[in-house]
């Protein structure tokens, strides 16, 4: 038995394997792309090493793909049958045994259950942090977090990770001085923390400050260079930063060179996608044929069912293409999930899930009154969806613009107030020209016509 860079006993001998297995680690952590390859290595030195099967599992729940299910199993079976020397390395097992359970919640207390003993294992921090993300539990990120903050010294191999981790739980969370803060000393310490940089974004993004945001990203684009998908995401930051300046053409230019350079189905890559041409056309500016390709994508993909997060932004193709038989297949299958056994996710779509997908599907249709009432349904639930604020926000926008739509001024200032106080008090470029058309309107209300 060996000991990775993190101090933990790992069960393996060879060298090579071990320090393959540390670089899996440590890419994991940076989103990097050569995070497979270095744990088919590790693999291929050492196919009897439970532990790497367990990992392998995990990863690939966390792509929210119901094809790759039976590869977690094979990945469980291999576990199991691999045995567990340790406690440790039993509970990255039993994690993977309680998500194919449908309980990712429980999956997330085992996991976490190693930092209980192991509080610098940053593996097992990265994957509870990456769960948690999933499941929207903002509160349960950052108190991880503070648990097990005393074993993350700047000596930690994984201290700017983990810096970054924290910067990311605490925006969400509201505190945005204090996590731009962490944000930048991850990324002092770790020159790839992708996630700490993504997250002082995030921290624009939530304070309406997209020109200092954009100062932000240019000239660090080498921190999220080595990534894998997740550098889309990235880019996708800068867009939004583009378009809250009015600036259209530069997002219609990162869209096709760095956000859909790749036209994966990967749900992460199409939320992307699918947000940011649905905040476009919210703003009245012509995306051309780029929703067909997502609508393509979306439409393979109705009765996939692993997250709700996934099967909104799904709908969001189709409405935006304008496919509505696959739409209401999709919104169907919602509701049939919502009245299965209530599991972990079940719920999710259940609540709130069933009434934002009825919402979307109404303001395709423009039955904007309709819309308007069961995405504001909802809306106090979509914490539960999954992702961060920022990527929530076009379902609020949508609310909002269904809402002006339906001719209810009075309940969308109501709205654009308490979007903006959770923002801690900032009001973007989208609130500013909300306001301004809720007062034409109400000057001149024979405007609603035209409108």
């Amino acid at each position: 038995m060996l000991t990775d860079l993190y101090g933990s006993d790992v069960a393996l001998t060879d060298p090579q394997a071990l320090a393959r297995w540390n670089a899996l680690q440590q890419a994991v952590l940076a989103h990097g792309a050569a995070a497979p390859d270095h744990l088919a290595a590790t693999l291929a030195a050492d196919p009897g090493f439970g532990l790497g099967h367990a990992a392998k599992g995990l990863f690939v729940l966390l792509l929210g793909r119901r094809e790759m299910i039976p590869t977690a199993r094979e990945s469980l079976d291999a576990a199991r049958a691999a045995g567990s020397p340790t406690a440790r390395e039993a509970a990255y097992a039993d994690a993977l045994a309680a998500w194919l359970a449908d309980t990712p919640e429980q999956a997330a207390l085992l996991i976490e259950s190693v930092l209980d003993t192991h509080p610098g294992d940053a593996l097992a921090m990265k994957l509870s942090h990456g769960i948690r993300f999933i499941l929207g539990q903002r509160r349960a990120m950052l108190d991880v977090l503070d648990r097990v903050r005393p074993a993350y010294d700047p000596k930690h191999p994984a201290y700017g990770y983990y810096m970054g981790c924290r910067a990311f739980a605490l925006e969400e969370n509201g505190a945005y001085d204090c996590a731009h803060a962490a944000g930048m000393a991850g990324l002092a310490h770790s020159a790839d923390d992708a996630w700490g940089l993504h997250a002082v974004a995030h921290v624009h993004d939530m304070t309406a400050n997209a020109a200092a945001g954009l100062d932000w990203l240019s000239g660090n684009e080498a921190a999220w260079a080595h990534c894998n998908n997740f550098r889309f995401h990235v880019w996708w930051h800068k867009a939004l930063m583009h378009l809250d300046l009015g600036q259209t053409d530069a997002v219609l230019a990162l869209y096709d060179t760095q956000i859909r350079a790749e036209r994966t189905d990967d749900y992460r890559d199409i939320s992307n996608a699918t947000s940011l041409l649905m905040r476009l056309e919210l703003d009245g500016v012509p995306v051309g044929t780029r929703w067909e390709e997502l609508a393509d994508l979306a439409e393979r993909r109705t009765g996939d069912g692993c997250l709700i997060f996934a099967d909104l932004h799904y709908l969001l193709a189709l409405v935006g293409d304008d496919r509505p038989q696959a739409a209401r297949t999709l919104v169907a299958r919602i509701a049939r999930d919502a009245a299965a056994a209530p599991t972990d996710m079940n719920r999710r779509f259940a609540n709130p899930g069933t009434a934002a997908a009825e919402g979307l599907e109404a303001f395709g249709d423009g039955a904007y009154a309709t819309a308007f009432a069961r995405l504001c349904a909802a809306r106090p639930a979509m914490q539960d969806a999954g992702g961060s604020h920022a990527q929530r926000d076009v379902f609020e926008r949508i609310t909002i613009d269904a809402g002006l739509r339906a001719g209810h001024w009075g309940r969308v200032r109501a709205l654009l107030d308490d979007r903006t106080a959770r923002r801690g008090g900032h009001e973007d470029g989208f609130a500013e020209r909300r306001r301004a058309l809720i007062d034409t309107l109400s000057q001149t209300p024979a405007a609603l016509s035209a409108e």
